[in-house]
């Protein structure tokens, strides 16, 4: 998915974490972590002998500093991915202003970390993987995720993979102010429920995003976010989300696929969801709750 010529993408939206010291305790995704049963899988498949955070490299910079992305053109965000999350949040900003301001909230927080982080949610780690708590309203990632997604699970990668996490755990926030979180018991665990219809919900308000994102425009510029989504870059995300479907990662771990522990879906789920969301492009399709099967 490639951003318009021309674009712009002011400064601070993300913050930039350093971790001087050793890593913190893993939280379980909080939740929205895409990331964490890929590196309870990898950590299965090494026979429990590799530190999960050592694989995950980060977004760069130097131990111990801390400050915000910087300002990006479009051609920075296209080939920088710390630029290319700063650029996707903006635009995720624009699309979620009308249903953030009907429920009265503002936009999250955004924080791109290396091997550690305090949150509200408690202490979390690169293990954590990519995740959403809603104690601070903050978006927390480790941006090494995605070459450990495509190198461990063979996922495709490329930049709407990326974006699609992203969009994912701003999902999480828009459930969040608008109630689901509080209307849901997502303390479960199988194929039937609420976390599994609180992922795939999320996952279908990314697909919302994208199939809006080449029509979305900028307010300070009037210029459209995004390139129209071709089709090797829609196969990307929705390749990603087969990558992060519950299934598939117990394949990958070497166990038998077992409905009764999923939190997040299937691989068929998490794409189908993506999907609706993506080509009906609207709220009320992506009720995961009100459907009879998931």
């Amino acid at each position: 998915m490639t951003f318009q010529e021309g674009g712009s993408f002011g400064g601070g939206r993300v913050q930039s974490r350093r971790s001087a010291g050793g890593r913190g305790m893993a939280i379980g995704g909080g939740v929205g972590g895409l990331g964490l049963l890929v590196i309870l899988a990898i950590t299965l498949l090494s026979g429990g002998n590799v530190d999960p955070g050592a694989l995950l490299g980060g977004g760069g910079g130097e131990p111990g500093q801390d400050g915000t992305v910087g300002a990006c053109t479009a051609e920075q965000a296209n080939t920088d991915r710390a630029c290319r999350l700063s650029a996707t949040l903006d635009s995720l900003d624009t699309y979620w202003t009308p249903t953030l301001r009907k429920a009265d909230a503002t936009i999250p927080e955004a924080v791109e970390f290396t091997s550690a982080v305090r949150t509200a949610c408690g202490d979390a780690s690169s293990s954590s993987g990519p995740f959403y708590c809603p104690g601070d309203q903050t978006i927390y990632l480790d941006l090494g995720f995605f070459d450990l997604l495509t190198s461990q699970f063979g996922a495709k990668g490329g930049p709407l993979a990326e974006m699609y996490v992203y969009a994912h755990e701003y999902g999480h926030h828009v459930q969040n102010v608008t109630g689901v979180f509080d209307s849901s018991d997502r303390r479960g665990s199988g194929a039937g429920s609420d976390s599994v219809r609180v992922e795939l919900q999320a996952d279908c308000y990314a697909g919302m995003w994208a199939g809006n994102a080449a029509t979305t425009e900028d307010p300070d510029t009037g210029v459209t976010y995004l390139k129209p989504i071709t089709a090797d870059e829609l196969a990307q995300a929705i390749d990603a989300a087969a990558a992060v479907g519950d299934d598939h990662i117990q394949q990958q771990s070497g166990g038998g696929v077992n409905p009764d522990s999923w939190t997040h879906g299937s691989s068929e789920q998490r794409q189908r969801w993506f999907t609706t969301g993506y080509q009906q492009r609207d709220l009320a399709a992506c009720d995961t709750f009100a459907a009879d099967t998931l």
